[in-house]
């Protein structure tokens, strides 16, 4: 059995169902991430023995038991685990805790084995993911834009498929932004129904524990392991939240940005993005109720600009008033921005942001669930380097208000930029609606179609030796290719396995339409430049054309020449490389 491309809970568990070693997906997570070559997505592994051994220390596999069963995640550096250092991206704080975060350790208790501990913007003070002393993780469509923060490496392992989620911490966008930045889910729940003790807050009245997922399901699935009124926890709260319902609620109600509350900063390309993402919404869920955001920018606007800089403050207090050299310079610039607000000030911040949250709050007499991008436009490292301070502050646009307000979130893959560069969506509701956001999410998700490649790469279809897990995939490894999909061919293709080997190699011949069956492929990107390091490797008589998928899109894929039928086997009839593989295996 093979490890599934990306690795979401429903395939592994079909895997794991059929057979596969649960220590062979561990090996797998750490061999994808030396395959990555980003050394800034963990600050701290596990080692790989040492989670080969939880692997192997689970009881027999049952999913209705241990919902988790077998699941590689990893945790942001604000977390707690037990054993290993918690940073906060700060190496001089760095501290070793004797006891794991309650969610965590409920991850754990449900069969999910931990991989390691992510970067951050550090003490999770930036929505950028590039103010870390550490090398900052690389943004996983395209490295020229930020990867998001603060729980950047949570959503740069997920996208690389090395684990299957993450938790990321959110108190102003952190557990949404990098996720729409590096394509994957990202859900922050409702305040206080996930215990955050063993957290290092940032602002201890607003910081949720968040989740980063390929799949809104996967999201909600971690979510619910974690959820849990938590007596130990002073912010803890015991919210009833209820399941996704299996169809969406008659007669829903959605609510959009009216007109002059859309920022887009000059970018026709994110504003054409969430137009189709919108419209794919209002095809689900019926005509939109157009909304005015000037209350939520209002609140906005007291995050950063206003008193609760100094709860940040207060989070790390003592390093701010003994140390703070250790901190990187943009940290330490906007949390001593504190030291010119005082506790009157506070005060009349709360007032304010009372009178804000009842206007803000009107909404939800007209509309059930609010959509409104992730983020105006894509930074540009180049651009941070520049200005370290205003670029960050733009991608908060649209998630400052969100945890001052009490609603929950989730952050979905829309439809991508005409260059291929995601855009996201992010849902909103009032607390307690983490369900409801969950039904709406996943049918988005799904409307939003396949993965994109991203700028400046290729789509490569691969339907034998190549395909993960199989001997020729670490070629594609090397060239640094990332998985996108797996999806069959049009029902166009006859496959046939070739004479000779090792490896053995099938042949995909192309047929008249609708004369064939549908192939297992899975495809990847490649830059250019190892696109043709690749095909130029690719011996007779294989060669690359481009093939016609079921999901519409038209990768370069591998093809046979039919010459090179004499003397093959038509394996067709199996559908894949894989299931042609299993059945000479089980004979």
């Amino acid at each position: 059995m093979t490890v599934p491309p990306f690795p979401t809970i429903p395939l592994l568990h079909a895997a794991y169902a059929d057979g596969l070693d649960p220590r062979a997906v561990v090996a797998e997570a750490y061999r994808r991430l030396a395959a990555v070559d980003d050394p800034g997505i963990f600050l701290a592994l596990v080692p790989e023995a040492e989670a080969r051994d939880a692997a192997a220390a689970l009881p027999p596999f049952d999913p209705a038991a241990m919902p988790l069963w077998g699941v590689p995640f990893a945790v942001k550096d604000n977390i707690d685990v037990a054993g290993l250092p918690t940073t906060a991206a700060c190496p001089d704080f760095a501290h070793t805790p004797a006891e794991t975060a309650p969610a965590v350790a409920r991850l754990r208790a449900a069969g999910a084995i931990l991989i390691g501990k992510t970067n951050l913007d550090q003490f999770a003070t930036g929505l950028v993911g590039l103010r870390t002393p550490y090398p900052a993780p690389r943004n996983a469509i395209d490295p020229a834009y930020v990867p998001g923060g603060s729980s950047s490496g949570s959503a740069v392992a997920v996208a690389h498929g090395i684990v299957s989620f993450a938790l990321g911490t959110d108190t102003a966008g952190s557990g949404r932004v990098p996720a729409a930045l590096n394509n994957v889910v990202g859900l922050k729940p409702s305040l206080g129904a996930v215990s955050s003790r063993g957290m290092l807050p940032a602002c201890r009245t607003l910081d949720t524990l968040s989740v980063f997922a390929g799949t809104v399901a996967d999201a909600d699935a971690a979510f619910r392991v974690m959820l849990g009124f938590d007596g130990a926890d002073p912010w803890s709260r015991a919210l009833p939240v209820p399941p996704a319902p299996a169809a969406l609620p008659p007669g829903l109600r959605l609510g959009l940005p009216d007109a002059a509350s859309l920022r887009f900063c000059g970018d026709g390309l994110s504003e054409a993005a969430f137009a189709a993402a919108a419209a794919d919404l209002e095809g689900l869920a019926g005509a939109a109720v157009p909304v005015d955001l000037a209350p939520m920018f209002a609140v906005a606007a007291l995050l950063y600009d206003g008193p609760w800089v100094a709860e940040r403050y207060a989070a790390i207090r003592s390093v701010m008033e003994t140390h703070p050299d250790i901190l990187h310079p943009t940290t330490r610039a906007v949390i001593a921005a504190a030291e010119r607000y005082s506790a009157a000030d506070a005060f009349a911040g709360l007032y304010r942001l009372a009178a804000l949250r009842r206007s803000a709050d009107a909404i939800w007499d007209r509309v059930d669930v609010l959509a409104v991008p992730t983020y105006p436009r894509p930074q540009t490292c180049a651009a941070l380097a520049a200005d370290p301070i205003g670029p960050n502050s733009e991608l908060g646009t649209y998630t400052n208000f969100v945890n001052l307000l009490d609603w929950c979130a989730l952050a979905v893959p829309g439809r991508p930029r005409a260059d291929g560069f995601p855009a996201g969506i992010t849902l909103l509701a009032p607390r307690g609606s983490d369900g409801l956001l969950a039904a709406l999410g996943a049918r988005l998700h799904a409307a939003s179609g396949p993965a994109a490649a991203g700028p400046d790469a290729i789509e490569l279809a691969v339907v034998g030796a190549h395909l993960s897990g199989l001997p020729l995939n670490r070629e594609l490894a090397g060239c640094g290719a990332r998985f996108l999909r797996a999806v069959p061919t049009a029902r166009d293709y006859r496959l046939y396995a070739l004479p000779g080997g090792p490896p053995q190699r099938p042949g995909l011949l192309r047929v008249g339409a609708g004369e064939g069956a549908a192939i297992e492929t899975e495809v990847w990107a490649l830059s250019p430049a190892a696109f043709g390091r690749f095909v130029a490797a690719i011996p007779a008589p294989l060669g690359i054309g481009t093939l016609r998928l079921a999901d519409s899109t038209a990768p370069k894929g591998f093809l046979v020449e039919p010459a090179g039928l004499d003397g093959a086997a038509e394996i067709t009839r199996f559908g894949g490389w894989r299931a042609y593989l299993a059945d000479r295996a089980a004979a």
